[in-house]
């Protein structure tokens, strides 16, 4: 890549200070470097491949794709550190330095293994955002909310078992005009094609329309799934018909109720974002919005597509192309427990020993830190540091320093020697980028630069540094 206006701009302030703080007669460290941008080097890799005609990064293997993108580093991957010399950026530069430099690398494993072994990286089952073209979880940073038109589109879910209920009606101007009998429960959505993984309907507790349903059933359409009517605050009396259908595995909204409703989580696309098996055999390899026009017109078909209102919606996209629309997908993913790591970070702050200048940006920080979700580390891609977990034969996780020490482990839990099997994923760049400060002075070796310069005084940044990363 290259520098951009923002980029000057920090450089600039962080050379001014650099400079001034050697003229008053300071030991003074501006240590320049980049990390590898894993999901945006990967990307413009393999874009260079297809504009070539070149076979893709499967057909490769892992091994030769990996050396295509060192080639392509190596040609054009002095174009940031020329743009920081030509500023006048006074680093020392004789200390420049790369993510996936060996020392880092062995910073890297270390930190995770050690948090692997404190409980404080883990791997689960959660939503993520998912890239269906890169087939790779993303994090909220790489995600672009865009306003498109769009529908909602008012499907009538049939009630079980004979069950009907009194639905209230309204004259022109609002006043009350008695009630019809319904044998149905309507429910909107902007994504219709995700009504096939749907296992709950949900109504506000405090609903009079629907209290007598809390507790009954419906009987999904073009599956004939039974899925419960469940009593939850997500759904808003005042929004649309005041009942909401509930995917846990394809909404982030909805798998938080999905976990209070202790709801059936089922996800029903592949990695591509084509639908896998579990839907109806007629929707199955069919792409996501082949299916979506499918499920709205096998619902009219059915009778009971009530109406379809146009609207404004905004849908995630990739950051970088803003062409692939995001989904949100469940699916095996590493994880760092952020709210234990938060709280001593919190605490320096409260403590007054990190300030915040301007003061006032402490309130974001503090917000942000307080409610930190569990940070989704592991990205399908091949570019990064590769993850140090082994699989056995019964899926059991191996965390270790090496192959070696992995099957060690392995042989004392089973017994014997077994073949292992290495987690394909690589580490999120910022895990990396995090350790920077003092990973560039040699961590983990206790060197004289180490001791010497960290810790470090001052990180100049954009605010929303404070909250992405």
């Amino acid at each position: 890549g290259s520098l951009h206006m923002g980029h000057a701009l920090n450089n600039t302030l962080q050379d001014v200070l650099i400079r001034f703080e050697r003229m008053r007669g300071k030991d003074v460290l501006w240590q320049p470097g980049l990390d590898h941008a894993g999901i945006a080097t990967q990307m413009i890799v393999e874009r260079q491949l297809e504009a070539e005609g070149n076979m893709g990064r499967r057909e490769m293997g892992r091994e030769a794709f990996i050396e295509r993108i060192w080639k392509w580093k190596g040609e054009s991957g002095g174009t940031i550190i020329g743009q920081l010399r030509r500023l006048g950026a006074s680093c020392d530069w004789s200390r420049e330095r790369f993510t996936l430099d060996d020392g880092l690398s062995k910073a890297v494993l270390k930190v995770f293994v050690e948090l692997y072994r404190e409980g404080l990286i883990y791997r689960d089952k959660r939503l993520v955002n998912w890239d269906p073209k890169l087939q790779t979880a993303v994090s909220d940073l790489e995600v672009e909310n865009i306003e498109v038109k769009g529908h909602f589109w008012h499907f009538r879910y049939p009630l079980a078992d004979g069950v009907t209920y009194e639905w209230p009606l309204f004259d022109e101007d609002g006043n009350p005009a008695g009630s019809e009998t319904r044998d149905y429960i309507v429910v909107a959505t902007t994504r219709p094609e995700t009504m096939l993984g749907d296992t709950g309907v949900a109504v506000n507790p405090e609903d009079e329309r629907y209290k007598p349903l809390i507790g009954k059933f419906v009987e999904l359409p073009i599956v004939g799934r039974r899925i419960p009517i469940v009593a939850d605050e997500h759904a808003d009396p005042e929004q649309g018909s005041g009942a909401v259908k509930i995917t846990p595995a394809h909404d982030f909204n909805d798998f938080e109720v999905g976990k209070r409703q202790n709801l059936e989580q089922i996800n029903i696309l592949n990695p591509d974002g084509t639908l896998n098996n579990d839907v109806p055999e007629a929707y199955r390899g069919m792409d996501r919005f082949k299916a979506r026009e499918k499920v709205v017109a096998d619902i009219e078909a059915l009778g009971l597509l009530e109406r379809i209102e146009d609207k404004l919606v905004m849908v995630p996209h990739d950051e970088k192309s803003k062409q692939v629309v995001i989904e949100p997908y469940l699916t095996d993913q590493w994880y760092v427990d952020a709210a234990t790591l938060a709280k001593p970070a919190i605490e320096a702050v409260e403590r007054g020993e990190t300030v915040f200048v301007p003061k006032n940006w402490e309130k974001t920080y503090f917000e942000w830190m307080r409610n930190i979700q569990p940070w989704c580390i592991s990205r399908q891609l091949w570019w990064g540091h590769r993850i140090p977990a082994w699989y056995g034969p019964d899926g059991e996780v191996f965390v270790g320093y090496s192959d070696e020490e992995a099957a060690e482990l392995a042989q004392k839990h089973y017994g014997k020697a077994v073949e292992l099997i290495r987690d394909e994923d690589v580490l999120d760049t910022w895990f990396s980028s995090g350790l920077w400060p003092f990973s560039t002075l040699g961590w983990p070796d206790e060197t004289p630069e180490l001791k010497r310069y960290y810790q470090t005084d001052v990180l100049v940044t954009a605010f929303d540094i404070i909250f992405f990363w």
